[in-house]
């Protein structure tokens, strides 16, 4: 068995930009399958014997309106009937859980769907999960191809006998994609149509703060997402090309926060300074 990597093990998001993981999602497909990758996740850190960074805080999806609203209950109740521990929270919860969310902005908030064992991880190096994971293959005798792009297939009837990459062909009898949003872009090579659609994110994080924020807070309304990274830094990201940064400050009360531990909290995202850009993902 071999793994062929692009670029270096831990250079591209595995390495830089963190993971939400949960399991949160409406369809039973969806939600079993995402539930078992969650337990997953909770014993990867006895499974390599080395600390991933993860961390158990929760998710609020939060409601502004009465479509969201009908929208998220419908949530809470279809994960409930899937064994996923899932609860709707109102204003007053929301406070109490996460004090730093404003109640009453553009988009005031009428409650919030809230899943419990979702999780976020942050990989600041290659010596985290993807490292760890790395050196389990290798010592399990997985080859650990770096500097290797898959630049075609080679197809023997309706089957796929070898890869072309930038080192030369790779026989296999059998061949797994695990390229993320790069998916399609191998899928393209075969000719093969996958009901998969890559989006553009895009994260910034603000300068390092005391703790504030202790879960996780997504919003379809304002469209971003708000946590905190374990060194203090606020992490907000979207799905578009460009990330309105006073969008997302408004999900926060920049009054409230201006000043925690002695240290201004969103200045630059107040006053449409360049922010630190984390890292474009597909």
């Amino acid at each position: 068995m071999a793994v062929l990597e692009k670029g270096w093990l831990g250079g591209g998001n595995l390495a830089r930009n963190t993971t939400l993981i949960r399991s949160n999602y409406l369809w039973d497909q969806s939600a079993t399958i995402y539930e078992h990758s969650l337990k997953l996740w909770e014993g990867l850190e006895e499974d390599l014997g080395y600390p991933i960074l993860f961390s158990q805080r929760g998710v609020l999806n939060l409601a502004h309106s009465e479509q969201d609203v009908r929208d998220s209950v419908r949530r809470v109740e279809a994960n409930k009937l899937n064994g996923i521990d899932a609860e709707w929270v109102g204003p007053d919860e929301i406070a109490k859980i996460c004090p730093i969310v404003k109640l009453v902005h553009r988009h005031p908030l009428s409650g919030a769907g809230r899943d419990l064992p979702a999780a976020r991880r942050q990989s600041p190096s290659t010596t985290t999960s993807g490292g760890a994971s790395a050196r389990r293959a290798d010592e399990a005798g997985i080859d650990l191809i770096q500097g290797c792009e898959v630049t075609g297939f080679v197809v023997d009837g309706n089957q796929v006998s070898a890869v072309q990459t930038s080192r030369g062909t790779i026989g296999a009898g059998r061949i797994l994609l695990c390229a993320a949003g790069n998916t399609t872009t191998l899928t393209d090579m075969l000719g093969l149509k996958t009901p998969i659609q890559s989006h553009p994110l895009q994260a910034v994080v603000s300068e390092l703060l005391e703790p504030v924020h202790p879960t996780v807070v997504m919003s379809n309304a304002v469209h971003v997402y708000v946590s905190q990274a374990h060194k203090g830094e606020l992490v907000m990201g979207r799905r578009r090309r460009r990330l309105q940064r006073v969008r997302a400050a408004r999900l926060l009360p920049c009054d409230r926060a201006a000043d925690v531990g002695g240290r201004r909290a969103l200045p630059d995202l107040r006053a449409g300074a360049p922010a630190a850009l984390l890292g474009r993902h597909r």
